[in-house]
């Protein structure tokens, strides 16, 4: 009885969080913020983050001297030749303990460049990342919108669809009482289907775009849904009125502009460490060593501890290297990072340009959607009297049902076109949002 009692407990617990997982609502800065934190291409970007703050650790250590101990241990056996022509059966031990210590004392400013340039790469990836997450965040708005908008194309088929049943009934009743002639039912059925046919492709539509986003989550489509924001009316107020304060904005802001002029800093010390090609090295040295041997033939050896002290010895260097010439290696590497320093000159050009068009295509877009957004409502009014009308005049029979349903489907084009264009408009909207640093979730 208590295996069962438990075995139910499980099941309803089971049954419970799968209930509550299926219903979920994701909202959109919820669908944003999970895909920033679990997304693959941002993870990969953090971990190349974590190996740049090696890099610098490691370019931090070229300035500590190099510090190595050494110890060897060797055995001899056999015959030597003690005395010219007389050999003796030797056994010989041998230790030698060291220690030596290297350190750059200057290398042509090459340590302090790679230092700066180690710094310089996590700038660069940092703000590389910043883009990755900027794209992904818009690229999330996009497909949680185009999943609001297929929602309402739904809403609007599913109206249709209770609408052409409505009207399959009430040309049954004008039928019967003689008004219309039978043939209207077969219209009205007819209208009917197809508006099913319709609801079947919004309702696909609609599943494809929680499909796409679920995926573009990376998160199981099962039970996924997201919480529909009623966006009623936008305003002309979401439109800017200039493009100028966002270009200048973007172009003091923007990763992609930071990134290029990072480079073109990157690139100028290459051209230095390159340089340094041409410059004398110094180094310091210091070795200290010890030894100890013992053999079988003699007896008076002092002991291991007194040969280490007895046999110590202190080395220490100082080296200079001077370059004459290195078969071209060196003239050829600043000639090749000067190049590079101009290519990446020539890249921050390019993604001012880049930008600007990108911004000025945006704000024409934005503007065209807002008309656009303005002339569909204006046709839905118009089509929704016009509409009105047809049906009561049809209802008196002084209208067939061909003309009324090439009246309605003008309706129904025309609150697609309102959906579609209104969806247009935020989107877009957001976009330049997005290139004036605002938030995309608000």
């Amino acid at each position: 009885m208590n295996k069962n009692i438990f075995a139910t407990t499980i099941l309803i617990l089971v049954i419970s969080v799968t209930s509550i997982a299926q219903e979920k609502l994701w909202t959109l800065e919820e669908c944003v913020n999970y895909a920033l934190e679990n997304n693959i291409t941002v993870r990969k970007g953090a971990n190349v983050l974590l190996s740049n703050e090696q890099d610098i650790i490691e370019t931090k250590g070229n300035f500590l001297p190099s510090v190595s101990a050494r110890a060897s241990q060797s055995l001899n056996l056999g015959n030597q030749e003690v005395f010219q022509g007389q050999f003796v059966d030797r056994t010989s031990h041998n230790t030698n303990l060291g220690l030596n210590l290297n350190q750059t004392i200057f290398n042509g400013f090459r340590n302090t460049n790679l230092y700066k340039q180690a710094q310089l790469n996590l700038e660069i990836n940092q703000m590389e990342l910043d883009r990755i997450r900027d794209d992904i965040s818009l690229n999330v708005v996009n497909a949680y919108l185009n999943v609001l908008f297929n929602k309402e194309n739904l809403e609007i088929a599913l109206a249709q669809v209770d609408f052409s049943k409505t009207q399959v009934e009430q040309v049954n009743k004008l039928v019967d009482a003689g008004v219309q002639p039978r043939a209207n039912v077969y219209d009205a059925v007819a209208t009917a289907s197809l508006d099913e046919q319709n609801l079947t492709i919004a309702q696909n539509n609609y599943d494809l775009a929680l499909l796409s986003l679920s995926q573009f989550l990376q998160l199981p489509y099962e039970g996924f849904q997201v919480a529909i924001e009623d966006i009623e009316s936008p305003s002309a107020a979401l439109m800017y009125n200039d493009v100028n304060p966002i270009l200048e904005y973007a172009y003091a802001n923007r990763p992609e502009v930071k990134v290029a002029e990072k480079n073109i800093e990157n690139s100028k010390l290459s051209t230095d460490l390159a340089k340094s090609g041409f410059l004398p090295s110094v180094t310091f040295g210091y070795g200290f060593g010890t030894n100890v041997f013992f053999s079988n033939l003699t007896d008076d050896e002092a002991s291991f501890f007194d040969q280490l002290n007895d046999q110590k010895s202190h080395n220490f260097q100082v080296n200079v290297a001077i370059p004459i010439f290195s078969g071209y290696d060196n003239k050829t590497n600043v000639a090749k990072t000067k190049i590079q320093q101009e290519n990446r000159v020539l890249d921050l050009e390019q993604a001012r340009l880049d930008l600007e068009s990108n911004i000025q295509r945006a704000f024409t877009d934005a503007k065209a959607a807002y008309k656009t957004y303005e002339a569909s409502k204006k046709a839905v009014e118009a089509q929704e009297l016009s509409f009105l009308n047809a049906q009561e005049r049809y209802n008196m029979g002084a209208l067939n049902a061909f003309d009324l349903e090439q009246t309605r489907i003008q309706l129904v084009n025309a609150q697609s076109n309102l959906t579609n264009s209104k969806y247009d408009f935020v989107f877009k909207t957001k976009v330049l949002d997005f290139y004036l640093g605002k938030s995309l979730v608000d």
